[in-house]
């Protein structure tokens, strides 16, 4: 999700969440937030200060087929270059609150166990590049949920089995067994967006919501560059082996992956 200032921003919290403390009133932020939740900064599109030799790798094969179809899918305001998206004229109010952070990274946990346990299938050795990629993000996210615990007294929401997160975690699934180029396309635009627009948005909530708190969803060991530009390359190394009508296909996924996505960034406005 590519983050600009058109969007009002605060964040509600119940006084029962901070028991011991008191917070002052929340700053406003104006941000405007892509509907799929996601971004394509450092992920999929060019951003400021990324290395050459990173725009260089997402420029090659089939991995910039997929990144172009993804930027089309923001707004020009968003990405004035690629976006192939009217604007929205009058954006609405985001008001993101604790107990709707904790759910969205309680519902992602559930998306990102389905990848990571999809890749692990031995009936598909053509996956094997993509386990212990160091984008893994679920083991990061308990680490969060016991701190919204911990910090907030916000108890671990348990994700509703025909919840968004539960729901996008049996389609991955299924796909991972019967439709490998769309389980691929779901697997890119989940785990790279959250390296770019996820992360500017967690560094925004953290401002108005969190104390300024920087959460391990948003950690990675070693440099994420680096892990990124590898899965690059495997998806590239894949891509070689499919069809043109296959990777065709691979693409079409692209805007279901921001629907699914978007449900559970959908989360963060909650209020219980």
């Amino acid at each position: 999700m590519l983050v600009s200032r058109n969007m009002s921003v605060s964040c509600r919290h119940r006084a029962q969440c901070t028991p011991a403390r008191s917070y002052p009133a929340a700053p406003r932020i104006r941000l405007v937030v892509l509907a799929h939740g996601h971004g394509h900064g450092q992920g999929h599109g060019a951003a400021a200060g990324t290395k050459t030799a990173e725009k260089q790798e997402k420029e090659k094969g089939f991995i910039n087929e997929m990144r172009m179809v993804a930027m089309k899918l923001h707004t020009k305001d968003q990405a004035p270059k690629e976006g192939g998206k009217e604007a929205a004229p009058k954006p609405q109010a985001w008001v993101p609150t604790r107990e709707g952070y904790a759910r969205f990274l309680a519902e992602s946990q559930v998306v990102y166990q389905a990848l990571e346990e999809a890749v692990r299938d031995t009936d598909h050795p053509e996956y094997a590049a993509f386990r212990g990629t160091g984008l893994e993000r679920s083991a990061a996210l308990a680490k969060d949920l016991a701190w919204f615990k911990a910090t907030y007294g916000i108890e671990p929401p348990k994700p509703a089995t025909d919840g968004p997160g539960a729901q996008y975690a049996a389609k991955i699934r299924a796909l991972a067994k019967s439709d490998p180029p769309a389980f691929i396309c779901h697997y890119y635009n989940f785990y790279f967006a959250h390296t770019a627009g996820g992360r500017m948005i967690g560094s925004k909530v953290a401002q108005v919501c969190l104390d300024n708190a920087e959460l391990a969803f948003y950690q990675w060991e070693g440099d994420v560059n680096t892990h990124l530009d590898a899965v690059r390359r495997s998806i590239n190394a894949l891509a070689e082996s499919w069809s043109e009508q296959q990777k065709a296909h691979c693409l079409e996924v692209t805007e279901e992956s921001f629907k699914y996505s978007g449900v559970i960034m959908g989360c963060i406005t909650e209020t219980a």
